[in-house]
């Protein structure tokens, strides 16, 4: 699906302003609720996977935790008024499963309920559209503790929890997102131990991608059975913009694009695993944790493909000799992420780069985009993430403190540029979040990268607003590139 080949990276360099999007493309941002709300222990929210990785000692930078974060739960109307000064016509937030049922089963905890509907009301109220995450990565730790992902009970509390929510806001959501980034939870969090739960057990992420794709499958229809109004369904994947090497090149590429995305896209979008993933991983596993109906369960319509994008990979098969290269940007620290391909190389690409160490290349993401639009061409997309870390700097001018940020404006102006080609091209692609609306809680690597248009103090937690953002906010109010 997405095997590109080197070649088109010239094209970085275009870049342009005055161009004109349609009037109903949606400018908006996104946020995850770990990473930004804080309130952790209050107003009976369960505890998650991700508070107890990161209060264990050695798994996150500087021992970092989401406790406090942004602390957008007691900021809400503020971050709010933010959102309306920048002219989102839509924000992507995202639902923590432990804030709505403690323990991921059993009672509701209303306090929870009544904080995701006085954040929706808000938005409403500011004339931006809703867009629900109900899963970006805090599982319940009651539910890790009976196996988390790798137990197939944990898809089944996830279509309760699904009916839970929409019984609750399903009047008012525009746009339900079962899943962000799954291949994440699965690969990071059981096969490489890089996210929580920092397990290091390549079967169980195999056992965890089935069970997360049974999950998408049982909230959607939950959501269709509850909800009242009239929205769109949809999932968040971060698909690998992939690129081979040398004559093994096309080889690593089909067996990365297996274990990246059509292990999702294939039973989501197609109502099948492939049968090469599946035989890569025979000597793992026979997938047999796959049952009668689950893919019948899994393959639901949906109205719209999220799709995250941040670099490319470039990948050969190890020749068996010297060092094998392992440059893969998605791994933070631990093992492989990749079950069954240990034999793959990631290669280093030509820079720039960003301050998590990834490559700029906004042709990465026309290349995905128009890949994906090949594939499904009936299928609507969004960019649900793109953005960018880099080390600010606060600099006082004569109106106050401010963030000069030239480079992150750079980067969303190349990769905007690169989406409207996209659309050009002939995608059909309704959307563009960018990541982040604040600097946040940056998973492994704590509070040592910032992803906002908007700068947070830590220590004060006060707003502000970089150059970017207003860049942002002017493309938003216009639908045109900004100068």
């Amino acid at each position: 699906m997405t095997q590109t080949a080197a070649g088109t990276a010239g094209r970085d360099d275009y870049r342009d302003s005055g161009l004109q999007f349609p009037a109903d493309f949606v400018f908006g941002s996104a946020t995850a609720s770990y990473q930004i709300e804080g309130a952790a222990s209050e107003d009976g929210r369960g505890s998650s996977i991700w508070d107890t990785f990161s209060h264990t000692p050695g798994r996150v930078v500087n021992g970092d935790t989401g406790d406090v974060a942004d602390d957008h739960y007691h900021r809400v109307e503020e971050d709010l008024d933010l959102m309306k000064s920048l002219n989102l016509d839509a924000y992507r937030f995202s639902i923590a499963w432990p804030r709505i049922q403690p323990t991921g089963r059993g009672p509701v905890n209303q306090a929870g309920l009544a904080f995701y509907s006085r954040l929706i009301d808000g938005l409403i109220s500011r004339g931006i559209t809703p867009v629900a995450t109900l899963y970006h990565w805090d599982l319940p730790q009651a539910l890790e503790d009976e196996g988390g992902w790798a137990n197939r009970a944990t898809a089944e509390a996830f279509g309760d929890y699904a009916r839970i929510v929409g019984e609750a806001f399903g009047d008012r959501v525009a746009v339900w997102t079962t899943l962000n980034e799954p291949w994440c939870s699965a690969y990071l969090g059981y096969a490489s131990g890089a996210h929580a739960p920092g397990r290091t057990e390549p079967v169980a992420a195999l056992r965890a991608v089935h069970h997360l794709n049974l999950a998408h499958g049982l909230a959607i229809r939950a959501l269709r059975e509850v909800v009242t109004n009239d929205p769109q369904y949809s999932v968040t994947l971060n698909l690998h913009a992939l690129r081979g090497e040398g004559t093994s090149g096309p080889e690593a590429v089909r067996r990365i694009d297996a274990l990246a995305n059509r292990c999702f896209t294939g039973p989501m979008l197609h109502g099948a695993y492939p049968a090469d993933l599946l035989e890569d991983t025979r000597a793992l596993t026979d997938w047999s944790f796959v049952e009668p109906g689950d893919l019948e369960t899994i393959r639901q319509r949906i109205d719209i493909l999220g799709i995250n994008y941040y670099s490319t990979t470039l990948v050969r098969v190890w020749s068996g000799e010297g060092e094998r290269a392992s440059a893969d940007g998605h791994k933070a620290v631990g093992a492989s992420p990749w079950p069954g391909a240990d034999d793959i190389e990631f290669l280093p690409q030509p820079g720039p780069y960003t301050e998590m160490g990834w490559n700029i290349e906004p042709s990465g993401l026309e290349e995905l985009l128009t890949a994906v639009h090949a594939e499904f061409p009936d299928q609507p997309l969004m960019v649900t993430e793109n953005g960018v870390a880099f080390d600010d700097v606060v600099s006082t001018d004569a109106g106050g403190p401010a963030v000069h940020d030239e480079n992150r404006v750079d980067y969303l102006r190349r990769h905007i540029t690169a989406v409207h080609r996209a659309l050009e091209a002939g995608v059909d692609l309704r959307g563009y979040f960018v990541w982040s609306l604040m600097d946040n809680f940056e998973w492994g690597y704590g509070y040592t990268k910032r992803f906002g248009i908007v700068r947070v103090d830590y220590d004060t937690l006060e707003r502000l607003p970089k150059d970017s953002a207003r860049w942002y906010a002017e493309l938003a109010a216009t639908k045109r590139i900004p100068a």
